[in-house]
């Protein structure tokens, strides 16, 4: 099985929830301070690499994408609504009118595009590949991540484990340098987007998220 070209019946979908440290500009001044910019640089604003990643794998595949459009630091667009993460130190306190014009110009747009574009495909195909495309840090705590590339899925879903499953044969047998993971550095059953799609559509919708170490180029020649 090739990674990119999924075996027939399956449709394809990309998506990149991190894809960019912009600030839209009403909201520009939360994040004046030297702090808030310092955060915005790093990790914590976006994830480095993910956007040019999905951009390659978007040309190589004709797959659709959809690119979260500001920083996760405004809202995260990976956490449900109700998780405490949704909202960072520079935005839990607006006020709620404020926090709920975000929810509903800029996260509840962006997944309901793509809980559309699976709707669409699952009309034509049995079921739809999601590939959430991520990005990590190589140094955590000032302790080397000893991963390369990594796949986050649900264990307990026999279409998703098989998948990676496949996936980390293939890539052991082409590229046996590449330290590669399953559900690291993150658990693939942890909040996200994922894990809420799988609740709305059930077994015809495999979730995986890819975590790509961002001391690694990011080009799909690894894939």
């Amino acid at each position: 099985m090739n990674f990119l070209k999924p075996e027939p019946g399956t449709a394809l979908i990309l998506t990149c929830e991190h894809a960019t440290a912009d600030v839209p500009p009403p909201y520009r001044d939360l994040f004046a301070s030297e702090a808030a910019q310092a955060a915005l640089a790093s990790h914590r604003g976006w994830d480095p690499q993910a956007h040019l990643l999905a951009n390659h794998l978007h040309t190589t595949t004709g797959a659709p994408l959809i690119v979260g459009t500001a920083t996760r630091l405004l809202v995260e667009l990976n956490r449900s609504p109700h998780h405490p993460a949704l909202w960072s130190e520079f935005t839990r306190a607006l006020p709620w009118s404020t926090r709920e014009h975000i929810l509903r110009t800029l996260y509840f747009p962006y997944r309901r595009e793509i809980v559309d574009r699976i709707r669409h495909h699952l009309c034509s195909a049995p079921r739809v590949l999601h590939l959430s495309l991520h990005t990590f840090t190589p140094i955590w705590n000032g302790q080397p991540r000893p991963i390369d590339l990594a796949l986050l899925y649900d264990p307990h879903r026999p279409a998703e484990a098989a998948y990676a499953a496949q996936w980390h044969t293939r890539l052991t047998h082409h590229h046996p340098h590449l330290r590669l993971a399953h559900n690291a550095p993150y658990r693939g059953t942890d909040d996200g987007l994922t894990t809420t799609l799988r609740q709305h559509f059930g077994p015809r919708y495999l979730g995986i998220e890819l975590e790509w170490n961002q001391a690694l180029p990011p080009h799909p020649v690894y894939l």
